[in-house]
């Protein structure tokens, strides 16, 4: 009789051989190092010399379990983001089509990528242990944000859009 395996199974057993702890973040970080010397052509064409240097890279930066520790904690949230902007997607489907919506756009992502950048923050453990006090400083952290949006709108706020804005030109 064959031992059937779930998915979970198999996930288990790739995160027991380091799959996901050594070899993932290393071709991550090897196939960065090597696009950008590639792109952007500082060492010459010479695909051995770029390949070589992001091998050195990847394996350097595995040689400490920083890495590892940081992916883990990054990359879950970075789903869920992924996730929320997704349905935010699917929401402004329902509300129509149009032009200008580039800047509602870039602030549901700003505001995506600030969620995912603290909660990843107050897990950081890779860093000593210093989230719980991120995780503390949330309302803070809000009322700065909510204070910069205030005055953005004060001082470019005719220059958006139609009204004659705070200064009443």
């Amino acid at each position: 009789m064959a031992y059937i395996q779930t998915i979970g199974d198999i996930l288990n057993a790739w995160a027991d051989y380091g799959v996901f702890a050594y070899l993932l973040p290393f071709l991550m970080i090897f196939a960065i190092v090597y696009g950008l010397l590639n792109k952007s052509n500082i060492l010459g064409d010479n695909k051995g010399v770029q390949a070589t240097i992001g091998l050195a890279i990847g394996l350097l930066a595995l040689q400490f379990n920083y890495v590892a520790s940081f992916y883990a904690t990054i990359f879950p949230y970075a789903g869920m983001g992924i996730a929320v902007l997704l349905v935010a997607i699917i929401f402004m489907g329902f509300i129509g089509s149009g032009g200008g919506k580039e800047w509602v756009w870039f602030g549901i992502g700003a505001v995506i990528f600030l969620v995912v950048l603290f909660t990843s923050l107050s897990d950081v453990y890779w860093l000593g242990g210093i989230g719980y006090e991120w995780a503390e400083a949330w309302p803070a952290v809000l009322a700065g944000v909510i204070l910069v949006l205030l005055i953005g709108f004060v001082v470019w706020g005719d220059k958006m859009g139609g009204g004659s804005g705070v200064g009443g030109k």
